[in-house]
């Protein structure tokens, strides 16, 4: 099997570095991806755990932690990106 046929059994869609990175540096790699987004405007995440049946617990800051579309930041965007990047990845959720 070549590398990156290994690279898309591991983590399909996603860079050849990710194979061999635990699954919560895969998920810290995309949330940077999505920061500058967050930033622009006034807000920002922070990536606190990822457990073994693939739930992240995300703290959402600045702007973003007192907004009232928050929610939807979190499930229609950020999880939504999580999941499509990395299969192992089953659900974002907000810790305080």
């Amino acid at each position: 099997m070549s590398q990156e046929e290994k690279t898309e059994q591991c983590c399909p869609g996603q860079a050849k570095s990710c194979c061999g990175s635990t699954l919560k540096e895969q998920v810290a790699k995309v949330l940077e991806t999505l920061r500058p987004m967050l930033q622009a405007d006034g807000g920002d995440v922070e990536l606190v755990d990822v457990d073994d049946q693939g739930v992240v617990q995300l703290r959402l800051q600045g702007a973003c932690s007192s907004c009232p579309m928050a929610q939807q930041t979190l499930k229609m965007g950020i999880e939504s990106r999580l999941k499509e990047q990395i299969s192992a990845v089953k659900e974002v959720v907000a810790v305080q």
